[in-house]
């Protein structure tokens, strides 16, 4: 029998909105977070305000909390919204710490959270995508999450995309391995593998065989490489976000892209009724997640196989 899906107890809280938080035209609280100027753009194309996006994340925040929080964050702040100016922020500086889980590293410290008060934290700072890293905070020399992104060159049609996933799929399955799906909430798709917390050169050397076998055994679909010119049109198996300092979409994160997609975890029996990565967004995802049945990905937090037989 499938796993019910997670219950939203904020969602039917932040459905009766108590008018005590309130506070002011230019505030809001939400999960005890002051949002200044809640009613600011954050997309312009979609008229998307930051207290829409705050809202967002308290109603999947069961979907979202297994696979972000204790995880390191990379964020990507945009302070006048997806259309303005963005950048990539992996350090703390500048941040307001009150709600978030900073980690000594080095000579800085690096971003994470807790709860669903750090999350609506980071949208009051302009966050708009979230990354995280394949491992958590507390034993951040070893990977427990692998990452194959497939990424679409010039022309490449989305049945090949499909096929590609699939592909990835299968050869993992040949090793025994169980892997996962969700969309990038761009162009492509990314094949998540969880495993047994492994060194992160041999977590790479892992995926790097995967896409160059791939690549080889097909070399007008697929290219393991990073070099633009040898990539034409076809599929890029992007093994490179499997080491220490690389990051991904956070699963359930919204993009800095047109129309607030969201990078949304799917179920393979799914991927044939898809008909694009950027299908899902923050107005839309709701009332998919309230359709379904069971958590595509219920089972990912359970499995720790080991790869080191494979390498």
């Amino acid at each position: 029998m499938a796993q019910k899906a997670p219950r939203h107890a904020e969602r039917r809280l932040l459905r009766k909105f108590n008018p005590k938080n309130r506070m002011s035209e230019k505030h809001l609280t939400v999960a005890g977070v002051s949002l200044s100027h809640p009613d600011r753009i954050y997309w312009d194309d979609v008229g998307v305000t930051k207290r829409e996006l705050a809202e967002f994340y308290v109603e999947i925040w069961d979907w979202m909390r297994p696979h972000i929080v204790g995880r390191p964050l990379v964020l990507v702040r945009c302070p006048d919204g997806a259309a303005g100016q963005c950048f990539f922020q992996k350090h703390a500086s500048g941040m307001d710490s009150t709600h978030l889980h900073l980690v000594p590293e080095k000579r800085d410290k690096i971003i994470a959270i807790d709860d669903l008060s750090g999350l609506i934290s980071l949208v009051q700072a302009g966050v708009l995508e979230l990354h995280t890293r394949g491992t958590t905070i507390d034993h951040r020399e070893e990977a427990d999450r692998l990452v194959f992104d497939l990424d679409p060159g010039p022309g490449v049609g989305w049945k090949d995309l499909v096929a590609a996933a699939r592909e990835v799929r299968e050869r993992l399955h040949k090793l025994k391995l169980e892997s996962f799906l969700k969309t990038s909430g761009g162009k492509g798709l990314h094949v998540v593998l969880p495993i047994k917390p492994t060194p992160w050169e041999a977590a790479k050397d892992f995926t790097r065989a995967v896409a160059e076998a791939m690549a080889a055994d097909s070399p007008d679909r697929y290219v393991a490489t990073t070099s633009k010119s040898e990539r034409g049109h076809k599929i890029f198996i992007d093994y490179l976000r499997n080491s220490r300092e690389a990051t991904a979409v956070a699963p359930y994160s919204t993009r800095a892209r047109s129309g607030a997609p969201v990078s949304v975890p799917i179920a393979w029996s799914d991927l044939g009724a898809l008909r694009n990565a950027d299908r899902y967004t923050l107005r839309n995802l709701p009332a998919r997640l309230e359709r379904l049945h069971g958590d595509p990905w219920e089972r990912i937090g359970r499995l720790r196989p080991s790869i080191d037989k494979w390498m």
